[in-house]
């Protein structure tokens, strides 16, 4: 019988992911819904090519134009609430991989119609877990997560308690600014910061990587899904991207989970029962083993790293804050508006100003309060004269 599935983002890098592993394995999926934003004439094509019936794309200009199309029988929706419609009964299995805080809202919203959700979208994690923890609670709904890192834990800790746990270490590759020497950080290029070595991935994610941002969140990430106290998650540089997690238990046993930098990987586990269905990968990379090159992070080169510290235990609307402030800062990078060590000094300072660290005794408990706080924060960073 077809796995009856949806995805959330299907345009995006890893929904054509998922959509390469179900091409070759047509015969084993149903796919019921297929979403995105803006990029109506890739969604149209994968839904022609996969033989889709439902299609929600959220913006109004994307979604009048791909109305006008010939597209016979394809039923076309601009809204989440269509769900209720589209999903008559549980399905099988959902990929949320909407990029950025838009993301929350759906990914909440769809836990109830599918059996099981694998979860791309950082910014939904990190500011709305709560939220999300709780939804797949009440409707029995099993959690994977996709990230490289949190899926090699995931995939790590399944039979263990929190209790075994000494220490779970998440590798960063250093980015395109690893070798780069301290006192050349100021005039980094917005081509320097894009250039990673290792992985191709948006704009908005590069940056992150090259300013170290992109593990800070991982790290929250990790806190929240696997409820690991911060003390006990810990970043080690490590150059090839070989190794994804490193996992010290209290009975001194240590498991190393490594795999290419393919995204294909995680995704196709997260997707398939490893018993069902296997992944041709290549051979062990004996030369990668033996060159790992784990260092620790050089703080004066990332000091965002230094933000683990200033998180609380407890899940607040802080974490919004953070995301937000980042986003606009990144985004002031990337139109060259401020230089690249602007980003983490202007974040360092802004997120412990009084009007934002209030934040951290209030509860990311409600999505509508998340999304107006975003809102909010990313108007005043905005509008900053910086």
């Amino acid at each position: 019988m077809k796995k009856k599935i949806a995805i959330l983002g299907s345009t995006g890098s890893i929904g054509k992911t998922l959509i390469e592993i179900i091409k070759k394995d047509k015969k084993s999926f149903d796919i019921i819904l297929l979403t995105a934003d803006k990029n109506y004439n890739e969604l149209l094509k994968q839904a022609i090519k996969l033989n889709v019936k439902n299609l929600i794309i959220t913006n109004e200009k994307s979604f009048k134009k791909l109305k006008e199309k010939k597209i016979g029988n394809i039923q076309i929706f601009n809204n989440y609430q269509s769900f209720n419609k589209i999903l008559k009964k549980k399905i099988d299995y959902v990929m949320s991989s909407i990029s950025g805080i838009n993301g929350l809202e759906p990914t909440v919203k769809i836990i109830k119609h599918t059996k099981k959700i694998a979860i791309a979208n950082k910014e939904a994690i990190i500011c709305g877990w709560s939220i999300i923890k709780k939804e797949l609670k009440k409707n029995k709904t099993q959690f994977v997560p996709v990230d490289s890192e949190h899926f090699s834990i995931y995939y790590a800790i399944k039979d263990k308690k929190i209790n075994d746990l000494e220490s779970i270490y998440l590798t960063a590759s250093g980015g395109p600014l690893k070798n780069r020497p301290l006192n050349k950080f100021k005039n980094i290029k917005v081509s320097d910061a894009l250039n990673h070595p290792n992985w191709k991935m948006g704009q908005k994610i590069s940056i992150d990587s090259a300013t170290m941002m992109n593990k800070v969140f991982e790290i929250i990430e990790a806190h929240k899904i696997f409820n690991i106290p911060y003390k006990k998650l810990k970043i080690l540089i490590h150059p090839n991207s070989y190794v994804h997690a490193i996992i010290k238990f209290n009975d001194g046993m240590i498991k190393v989970i490594a795999h290419d930098t393919n995204m294909k990987i995680p995704i196709h586990n997260s997707i398939y029962s490893s018993k069902t269905k296997f992944l041709k990968t290549n051979k062990i990379s004996i030369k990668k083993l033996n060159d790992l090159d784990l260092s620790n992070v050089n703080y004066k080169k990332f000091p965002l790293v230094k933000l683990i510290s200033q998180i609380s235990e407890k899940n607040s609307l802080y974490e919004t804050v953070i995301v937000s402030v980042n986003d606009e800062l990144v985004n002031k990078f990337l139109r060259k508006k401020i230089k690249f060590l602007d980003i983490s000094k202007k974040m360092l300072k802004i997120i412990n100003t009084s009007e934002f660290k209030k934040y951290k005794t209030i509860k990311a408990n409600n999505i509508n309060k998340i999304i107006e706080l975003n809102n909010y924060v990313r108007f005043k960073i905005k509008n900053l004269s910086i």
